[in-house]
């Protein structure tokens, strides 16, 4: 009987000192920052960017609410890319569990400031030729992520232009970036370029000091019938696009830009991967990374979903008729 007893209390107490543990285990609050090159949100508490709003619903889907199990440190650069490594220095001294980077530029910032905090970036060019991972496959550091990038999408957005321009025979590609990319990124679209029958006039703009205006004289010079507008690795083209569409507006030039913050604020077309499903991805590694695994063993993800955007306003403003069997192939119209 006393050996019962004995053994009841042991019990007893073992369960006592498992259930708190427990309990704490299942209100745990995980802690995450988010980085972004963007505009601060009137309020910051609850961020009204669309992309945003998709990465939070992805980690709802998971179980994640925010204010209840994870709270998010935000912070934004407002465009200025000069505040980056300030911002990102500012969520390391907070000792969060992991930092989201909306882009290859605010993930560079934030590996720059710590090698030891795991960085999941959204959205992205190829992040082995702009330093952030080893290979798609085993990053190998602690950064990981979601890529925009596929070699299939730059030679798409030049079949789409030859549809819609087909008595275009000089197009002209817009770049901003250096190095492995640039090689990688001219040569595959020379190539198709090729098949189209087309010449790809390849006009560059400098990193530091980008002079868009000399770049358009150029292609007006050339007589360029079509212009795809690439997004850059390391100068981001979609922080000059209103600069960018300016101009282009004024060449009177039909183009295809790379993001779709171009066709939102006024540019021709857009095809490329679908960016709010990328960020809606970007919750599946922190619900990794919190369970334990290691960023550098996360393979870096292709996009999945593409989506193609036609602005109606903008043909109209150059005089550009959309043919019937491209424009029933867009996913977005913007009338």
């Amino acid at each position: 009987m006393k050996k019962i007893i004995f053994y009841l209390a042991v019990r007893a107490m073992l369960f006592a000192l498992w259930l708190p543990a427990e309990a704490q285990q299942a209100g745990k609050v995980s802690r995450i920052g988010y980085l972004s090159r963007d505009l601060h949100p009137a309020d910051s508490r609850a961020p009204s960017h669309p992309r945003v709003e998709r990465f939070r619903e992805g980690l709802q889907e998971l179980g994640y609410i925010e204010g209840k199990n994870i709270v998010i440190e935000y912070r934004f650069a407002d465009g200025r890319l000069e505040r980056l490594p300030a911002l990102a220095e500012e969520l390391v001294r907070l000792k969060l569990e992991i930092i989201i980077a909306d882009t290859t530029l605010t993930a560079r910032a934030a590996k720059k400031a710590t090698s030891t905090i795991p960085i999941v970036f959204l959205s992205g060019s190829d992040p082995t030729q702009t330093g952030l991972a080893a290979s798609l496959a085993r990053p190998g550091s602690n950064v990981t992520g979601l890529t925009n990038f596929a070699g299939e999408l730059r030679g798409k957005r030049l079949e789409l232009l030859k549809e819609v321009v087909p008595q275009a025979t000089r197009f002209a590609l817009l770049e901003g970036t250096t190095g492995v990319a640039r090689a990688v990124n001219i040569s595959d679209a020379q190539a198709t370029a090729r098949t189209l029958g087309v010449t790809l006039q390849v006009v560059e703009v400098n990193a530091d000091n980008p002079d868009f205006d000399a770049a358009f004289q150029t292609m007006t010079k050339a007589h360029v019938g079509a212009l795809a507008v690439g997004t850059g690795s390391i100068l981001d083209l979609t922080l000059h696009r209103r600069k960018i569409l300016k101009l282009t507006a004024q060449s009177r030039i039909p183009a295809i830009y790379a993001s779709t913050s171009f066709t939102e604020d006024g540019g021709l077309m857009y095809y490329g991967a679908n960016t709010p499903d990328l960020f809606r991805r970007g919750a599946n590694f922190v619900d990794k990374i919190l369970k334990g695994a290691r960023p550098g063993d996360l393979p870096i993800e292709r996009p999945t979903k593409f989506e193609f955007v036609i602005n109606l306003k903008a043909a109209k403003q150059i005089g550009l008729t959309i043919p019937p069997n491209v424009l029933a192939r867009a996913d977005r119209v913007i009338r």
